[in-house]
Order: C-alpha cells, then structure tokens, then sequence
C-alpha cells in the first residue's frame, strides 16, 4: 500500500508517465507552435499504454513479482518512445515542420524510468526480506 515505498514511486511514475505530459509540450515547431503528446496517435497510445502498465502495477501491490514485470514492460515501452522522440527531433528533418526546439515534455520517459529503476530496487529489497522471513520457519 502506501507505506511502502516502491508504491510512492510507481506513483510518482503514473504522475510523470500520464499526467504530467499533457502540461508539457514535447518541443516547438520552427512556427512557433509547440507540438504536444496527444497531437500524434503513435506517442498518444504508448503513452496510454505505459501508463495502464503503471496503473496496473500500483493496484497489484499484493503480487510483488507481477508488479516487478509490470515495471519492467513500462521500462521498455518508455525507452521505446524517448527512442522516437529522438528519432523525430534529430533526423526526421525533410518534413515542412521541423522541430526548433525541444521541450521538457521530450524527457518526461526518462524520469519515469528512473522511478520505475527505484520501485523495482525496494520490490526486490521486499522479495529478498520475505523469503529470508520464510528460510527462518
């Protein structure tokens, strides 16, 4: 539950990952408008799906193993879209709106993975407690 606290990162995670990129716009075009989450279906929908992952994780708090892989997937679905954000500011340039700019919005994955980095510690840390818990009976 709550007094633990790899559920306070993973919320954390929810809150980077679902929340805080609909604020934060992803980078400005060279018109001046800035380009945000929702405006592309492909980062739309990873961005939907990393965080039914999270939220999937917050609520199995029971089940520390299937909250472990949950993370995991989420890792590397994160990695999967900071990979074509980058893709889409460094080389996708022959299009009429290049990116100028590059936007908080850009580095919110990489936040998200690192709480998911710390959660995924303190379960193996509560994993480890249990089963020396279990050795002792």
């Amino acid at each position: 539950m709550l007094q633990r606290i790899q559920t306070v990162y993973i919320l954390l995670a929810f809150l980077t990952s679902a929340i805080l990129p609909m604020f934060f716009a992803l980078w400005t075009l060279d018109n001046g408008r800035e380009f945000y989450l929702m405006q592309n279906p492909v980062y739309a929908a990873l961005t939907a799906l990393s965080a039914a992952f999270i939220a999937y994780s917050l609520v199995s708090f029971k089940k520390r193993q299937n909250q472990f892989v949950a993370n995991r997937l989420t890792m590397i679905l994160n990695l999967i879209l900071l990979g074509l954000f980058l893709y889409r500011s460094l080389t996708v340039s022959g299009e009429t709106e290049n990116v100028s700019e590059k936007g908080i919005g850009m580095f919110l994955p990489i936040a998200s993975i690192v709480l998911l980095v710390l959660a995924n510690k303190a379960i193996k840390k509560d994993e480890d407690l249990v089963k020396s818990v279990d050795r002792l009976r």
